[in-house]
């Protein structure tokens, strides 16, 4: 007679953890959402994949120093293209010691580079982060034609060798088929999110209205992200001048770096508009101030041209506060089908539709607004999810 095996079955074996190696061209705060996308990564991944970093920034930055994972900085980077022999040097030296490489943008020579050193050596995957939105096409058409150029000659081949290409949303990933040619890659969806803020919310809204005491008082709208013509800065100040003398406690905060040097053209917008002493300049917000500004905030509004993901919106629905977006931000259909926030068109009647609509909302039907939104932000855009993808492409 057979003997019986009363062992129970196994579970399957665990994912093991994977040494990732990242590449950017730049780690600085002002680069945008990706740098601080790249931080909360790090910090979800413990326990998920072993995290360090490449960047072309020059290693004496600050923002470089301190991190809670390895930072490598192998600049400062000759010229806007990034070159710096530095890059292959360090990959050669280093590639053997991670499973795989998580490559950060393109267009620049972090992609290209790491690729000649990389390629049949590790698995990688690459990030366009909405680098090839239509939008660019549109708006820079002699841009586009260069960049043409030097996809035939480079940068379609990082794409095309990659082990997947990451696209954060669907549309992302469907509106980036015929920017270039030619295209083959293996697309897929991998969510760019955030954490839920650390610290006392009371804290950081106060540490927030020391600063900028003049609103202490104020009602505000948040504007929080780079001050570029990309982002409807415009936008959100006519729509507040439609809406001011209806509301006359509610303000306008334009938070961010200008890079464009568009401050002294919006400013003049809002003197047109005899709103000036009602939108404030605070600059980029980090850390606590931002987190507060946030708490503090009656509403996000972000009337964005084109948002790959948009994770300041995010940041926005795991603070507890209502969203105002155009429907250029890549994940508004999430938005929407959760009624987690207001959506309208990227244009000054559609951001004044919602800052209407919100100003118009009974407090019983805003709470249910906010509690979806902080639904949403859990199920979806959480970044531990996006470290658990990320290291089950390794697989």
């Amino acid at each position: 007679m057979a003997a019986h095996n009363s062992q129970p079955p196994r579970d399957p074996p665990a994912l093991l953890p994977k040494r990732l190696l990242h590449i950017v061209a730049s780690f600085s705060p002002a680069a945008g959402g990706t740098t601080e996308g790249i931080r909360k990564l790090a910090e979800s991944s413990v326990g998920i994949a072993a995290m360090e970093l490449v960047c072309l920034d020059d290693p004496a930055e600050s923002y470089v120093l301190g991190q809670s994972f390895p930072v490598h900085a192998l600049g400062p980077a000759r010229s806007n293209y990034g070159y710096t022999p530095r890059l292959r040097e360090w990959l050669r030296q280093n590639l053997s010691r991670f499973d795989g490489v998580v490559i950060h943008g393109l267009w620049q020579y972090h992609s290209y580079g790491s690729y000649r050193v990389i390629r049949h050596r590790t698995p990688y995957v690459v990030f366009p982060h909405g680098m090839l939105d239509p939008y660019f096409k549109r708006a820079f058409p002699l841009k586009h034609l260069k960049k043409q150029l030097y996809w035939l000659a480079r940068e379609y081949r990082v794409l095309r060798d990659a082990k997947a290409v990451c696209f954060t949303t669907p549309i992302e990933r469907d509106s980036a088929a015929g920017t270039l040619w030619p295209q083959r890659w293996n697309p897929v969806v991998v969510s760019f999110g955030s954490l839920e803020p650390a610290g006392d919310g009371a804290t950081q809204r106060e540490t927030f209205l020391a600063r900028f005491p003049a609103l202490r008082q104020r009602r505000f709208f948040l504007f929080l992200s780079r001050i570029h013509r990309k982002k409807g800065c415009d936008l959100a100040i006519e729509a507040l001048g439609r809406v001011a003398a209806a509301h006359p406690d509610l303000d306008l905060v334009m938070a961010g770096p200008d890079e464009e040097g568009l401050r002294p053209q919006l400013e003049a917008q809002a003197a047109r508009l005899q709103i000036a002493h009602r939108v404030h300049w605070t600059g980029m917000l980090q850390g606590d101030l931002k987190w507060g500004a946030l708490r503090a905030a009656d509403a996000f509004v972000l009337p964005s041209h084109q948002e790959n993901f948009g994770v300041a919106v995010v940041e926005a629905l795991a603070c507890s506060v209502p969203v105002l977006i155009s429907d250029k931000i890549n994940i508004w259909p999430d938005i929407l089908r959760d009624e987690a926030g207001i959506v309208n068109a990227d244009t000054a009647d559609g951001t004044y539709r919602s800052m209407e609509t919100l100003l118009a909302m009974q407090p019983e039907e805003r709470q249910r607004m906010v509690n979806n939104g902080l639904a949403c932000f859990r199920a979806r855009y959480e970044m531990k999810r996006t470290a658990e993808a990320l290291n089950n492409l390794f697989n």
